[in-house]
């Protein structure tokens, strides 16, 4: 029987709409801070439909489901810091620009609040075993 860590659900679907929309992703020097919106349109709105999938299993208290796109959604997370980092490093054809680009753009805190989001919901969901008392 699955059993659902309710603050933990709740807090990591909290901070992964916080890091997915508002928090700051990559510096840009002459631009300022990004966010994931402003750095990819397609991971954003990919995330945030994993996301609300995963929400949607959790209010209908579907486990399995929340449990199952919890996974697909760290997956997600550790994909989109890949494709960000190779986005950044090699943004243009010329391997100058791509060494310039790469040592000026850096990660901000937002990815931490990813990953905290994201393990807050691979924990939230957990296995175990009914207990039937036996008088």
């Amino acid at each position: 029987m699955l059993i659902v860590r309710k603050t933990n659900a709740y807090i990591g679907l909290i901070l992964a709409i916080i890091a997915i929309s508002v928090a700051p992703m990559l510096r840009v020097p002459i631009k300022g801070n990004w966010n994931l919106y402003q750095t990819d349109t397609r991971l954003f709105f990919i995330s945030f439909a994993i996301l609300a999938i995963a929400t949607f299993c959790l209010l209908i208290r579907q486990l399995r489901g929340f449990k199952l796109f919890s996974i697909v959604f760290f997956i997600w997370s550790v994909l989109m810091a890949g494709a960000v980092y190779f986005q950044s490093n090699n943004y243009t054809k010329s391997a100058f620009a791509n060494k310039f680009i790469g040592k000026v753009v850096h990660y901000q805190w937002g990815w931490i609040v990813l990953l905290v989001a994201v393990l807050l919901l691979l924990t939230s969901v957990k296995k175990e075993q009914l207990k039937i008392p036996t008088t």
